[in-house]
């Protein structure tokens, strides 16, 4: 008389698809509802970066702002991503304006990194505001990029990039009240 292996290997590989299957949708429910506010019924402007009162190089404002560009359209958290002076920004009801102000700055150097671990690091702090567009700030942190290691002193842009991303992510900010309608008169 024969026996039937098929019933052990039907077993594992309906587990296996148990496992591909819902442990996927159980993380993406439990992401979703991890942060306070969701922010994905507005839109985001982004500024261009003001270098305050630090002489910093316009090649490092552009590459903040680009690469700030590029992250938070990775993080899928804002409807779209607008660019400072996008004419299509204007229609667009749930704006909100990320200004990014740049309040420390120190130059680091790609050679004393390769030479030592301790030394030659560049690190970026920036301010960064969540505005309205009547200018009401709806979040407000301060935010640091570095490069310690290896690479050029322009991957302290990406990360400080990719740090603001993500702490616009994590951060819940509360709803922004919209203007209601006012109705004056005398009692």
């Amino acid at each position: 008389m024969k026996t039937n292996n098929c019933g052990p290997l039907m077993a594992c590989v309906t587990a296996i698809l148990v496992i591909a299957v819902v442990l996927p949708l159980q993380s993406a429910t439990a992401k979703s509802s991890g942060s306070g506010t969701s922010a994905t019924h507005w839109s985001v402007q982004v500024d261009q970066v003001d270098p305050g009162t630090l002489d910093l190089s316009y090649s490092f404002q552009v590459a903040i702002y680009e690469n700030l560009l590029d992250e938070l359209k990775e993080t899928n958290q804002f409807q779209q991503v607008f660019r400072e002076g996008d004419h299509g920004a204007s229609e667009v009801p749930n704006l909100l304006v990320l200004k990014t102000t740049v309040e420390k700055y120190t130059a680091g150097s790609e050679t004393r990194r390769a030479v030592t671990t301790v030394s030659g690091a560049t690190k970026l702090t920036v301010r960064s505001q969540l505005l309205t567009r009547e200018g009401k700030v709806v979040l407000e942190r301060t935010v640091n990029g570095d490069v310690r290691f290896f690479g050029s002193n322009l991957r302290a842009t990406h990360n400080l990039a990719r740090n603001i991303a993500k702490t616009l992510k994590e951060s819940s900010w509360p709803e922004v009240d919209h203007p209601a309608a006012t109705l004056t008169g005398q009692l």
